[in-house]
């Protein structure tokens, strides 16, 4: 594996994706399926950031919002519009989705 294709190269090419996209004003205070969409997107942040910040691991507290986080986020996808930038939350879920299956090792 190149430096390239390791999971943190690929998890900060998807985020650097992501920030170029614009938080839509619309979804301030938005829910989709029981779910806080402003909420989740500042969880998924919170750990994802963090897990680069600290070479690829997490401590088990925040893989287990995580994982919580992945699965709202698989309840939210299919009740998504147009207009709820659907592309932010698939960047998400593909991030979620690469560091949970990466058994990212926990911080001590």
């Amino acid at each position: 594996m190149t430096d390239i294709d390791t999971p943190e190269a690929v998890v900060a090419h998807l985020l650097e994706e992501l920030f170029s996209l614009r938080w839509p004003a619309r979804l301030n205070s938005a829910e989709r399926a029981g779910v806080d969409l402003e909420m989740l997107d500042s969880d998924i942040a919170g750990c994802v950031t963090t897990w680069l910040n600290n070479g690829g691991s997490l401590d088990a507290r925040r893989l287990g919002i995580l994982d919580r986080k992945l699965h709202e986020l698989e309840q939210v996808l299919p009740e998504l519009g147009e207009a709820d930038q659907p592309r932010r939350w698939q960047l998400w879920h593909e991030m979620a989705r690469l560091i949970t299956d990466t058994g990212s090792h926990p911080a001590a």
